[in-house]
């Protein structure tokens, strides 16, 4: 999937303990965790705090090195574990993301997070097997969450598995009926079959569940394009 929804939801998946700041006021409070952390070295609230921060400032290898303090005395810290990959991951270490993924799934299997993270970061590496392999597994084990089928429809669709591909984004469109992402997802799947005509329709219910049609422009350009 290349769109906003997995992004969105990995990003929101970060707990900073802190309201909507600017980035002036976020580095005032860097500043006042870090000689707190100074003063209790020990304290490991404070650590991750300050990475948590430093992740909202897109400040990767600051976050990275305040996980890995909590790590060495830790090493088996779900939430540093899971930020640290975070990080590797926007650096583009992408092995090393991927190594601290699976420690996290070896103590918490089956954390939809992670598979969620894992299965994606597998795809952007070319592991194509791996990340489908993921994929099912996300299904298998959270049949329930929309955004499981979703993201598998994103490894299929890009593997050219197009009919398996609209399965799973109808699928998370029945849990999840609200979020037009699906839909998109789905029309797209359609115009990649040359299912024009659906594509069509599937565009104008859109439009009256509320989306501007302006939004859909380019979507219904390619549907014409036959």
């Amino acid at each position: 999937m290349k769109r906003n929804v997995i992004l969105a939801f990995l990003v929101a998946t970060i707990s900073f303990n802190a309201a909507a700041q600017t980035k002036k006021e976020l580095r005032d409070s860097i500043a006042v965790l870090a000689k707190e952390a100074d003063m209790h070295p020990d304290s490991i609230d404070l650590r991750l705090r300050k990475a948590a921060l430093n992740l909202q400032l897109e400040q990767w290898q600051y976050a990275k090195d305040e996980y890995d303090n909590v790590l060495t005395r830790f090493p088996n810290n779900a939430t540093a574990l899971y930020f640290r990959a975070f990080a590797y991951e926007r650096m583009r270490r992408y092995d090393l993301a991927k190594a601290d993924y699976e420690k996290l799934l070896v103590h918490i299997p089956g954390n939809f997070e992670t598979l969620v993270a894992l299965a994606l970061l597998n795809q952007k590496m070319k592991r194509h097997t791996e990340a489908l392999d993921l994929a099912n597994r996300l299904v298998n084990q959270h049949a329930d969450k929309a955004l499981a089928y979703a993201v598998r429809a994103g490894i299929e669709r890009e593997r050219g598995m197009l009919q398996l591909a609209l399965y799973d984004y109808e699928q998370a469109i029945s849990k999840d009926n609200a979020n037009t992402e699906y839909y998109i997802y789905k029309v797209e799947t359609l115009i990649d079959m040359k299912q024009f005509e659906k594509a069509t329709q599937e565009l104008n219910m859109l439009t009256k569940k509320g989306v501007p049609h302006s939004d859909l422009a380019e979507l219904y350009k390619r549907c014409k394009r036959r």
